[in-house]
Order: C-alpha cells, then sequence, then structure tokens
C-alpha cells in the first residue's frame, strides 16, 4: 500500500513540475538569449550579474531542482518498467538517487557561493558592479 501511495504522489509530482518547468524553461530562455545580443552577450559578467541577485540564485535553485528531481523520477520509472532483475534494478535506482543528490548539492553549492568578483580577474571580464582590481 506504501509503494502505491508513492507511486500516486511521484505521479502528481511529475504533472505539477512539469508545468512548473515549462514557465521556469521559458523565463530561462527568454532572460539569458532573446535579450542584448542573445547568445554572444552571455559571459562571466553576465551570468556572475545574474547569480548576485537572490531572486535569481532562487530561480536556478529551483529550475535546478525541479528539473534533476523530475528527470530523476521518469528515469526511476522506466528502471521499474523495464529491468526485471531485482539486484540490477536496485542497483541502478541507488546510482540513480546518489548522482542526482550529488548534482544537486553541487549545483545548490555553486550558484549560492559563486564570487561575481573574484581577486586578479581582468576588468573587462568583470561584472560593471565590481570594483576595479
Amino acid at each position: 500500500m506504501k509503494l502505491f501511495r508513492f507511486d500516486r504522489l511521484a505521479w502528481i509530482f511529475m504533472r505539477v513540475s512539469g508545468f512548473i518547468l515549462i514557465a521556469l524553461i521559458f523565463t530561462h530562455l527568454t532572460v539569458n538569449l532573446m535579450q542584448d545580443g542573445g547568445v554572444k552577450a552571455i559571459d562571466f559578467a553576465f551570468v556572475a550579474g545574474k547569480l548576485a541577485n537572490p531572486f535569481w540564485q532562487w530561480f536556478d535553485v529551483t529550475l535546478l531542482w525541479l528539473a534533476l528531481i523530475h528527470g530523476s523520477n521518469g528515469m526511476r520509472v522506466v528502471v521499474n518498467d523495464y529491468v526485471e532483475r531485482t539486484g540490477v534494478r536496485r542497483f541502478l535506482l541507488a546510482s540513480l538517487v546518489i548522482s542526482t543528490t550529488t548534482l544537486i548539492v553541487l549545483g545548490t553549492l555553486v550558484i549560492f557561493t559563486l564570487d561575481p568578483c573574484p581577486v586578479g580577474s581582468p576588468s573587462d571580464l568583470l561584472p560593471s558592479f565590481c570594483p576595479a582590481g
């Protein structure tokens, strides 16, 4: 009965997170690609300047977490549907949990600990709000 409840909650999560991910992805693409020069304008200064704002930090963390959990939940369903041997299934599911957790932790650390004004960097590569080095 507990497995049925988990699968039901996972199914609901996939629908809700998919809907939210569509909005987050289109916002991300609009802000990053369709403003001021498109792809050519994206450099360290653009990313560092964006991640210096707490709104964009939380936006990117939400996108990261939802995308990774949504994708790993989909992989969990594929593994459960197509892998028949119990030992192999357990190994794959454990590997999925470990890799997803690792990516979430590392991605979150990068987003919240990125130094937008690293010491010793050329001033033309830094965001405009950094003091001249």
